[in-house]
């Protein structure tokens, strides 16, 4: 037995164990003491991984699905957004509190150019 049964097993173990698989199906008089480690107990343990490793695969499609949809969101709300601050720009002005109200400048506070120096001769 490991002893760390916590992480994944690697893909080059689980395929040698696969092949062991194969391999002990096909002795015809295998015939285990111990009934937990039978044919049909060792069928059952690999059609439970397999269900095991289908439904990870679909619960990470899932994941992979709403991680798009929600990234689709928030460009929306943040698209809408940028919208609503032009729009209150046209209809309050570029100097007004209510675009100082959605968090950007007034036309106003922002600095005007600096004067050039000349170059002393």
């Amino acid at each position: 037995m490991a002893k760390n049964q916590n992480t994944r097993i690697r893909p080059i173990t689980l395929q040698a164990d696969l092949d062991a698989h194969t391999a002990t199906q096909a002795i015809t008089d295998y015939a285990p003491a111990n009934a937990a480690y039978s044919k049909t107990a060792l069928q059952a343990n690999l059609e439970a991984m397999r269900a095991a490793q289908e439904a990870e695969t679909n619960a990470q499609n899932a994941l992979d699905a709403a991680r798009d949809a929600v990234a689709a969101a928030e460009w929306d709300f943040h698209n809408a957004l940028l919208g609503v601050k032009d729009q209150v720009i046209a209809q309050f002005g570029a100097d007004s509190d209510e675009i100082q109200a959605l968090g950007l400048k007034k036309k106003s506070e922002h600095k005007g150019p600096a004067a050039r120096k000349s170059a002393a001769a």
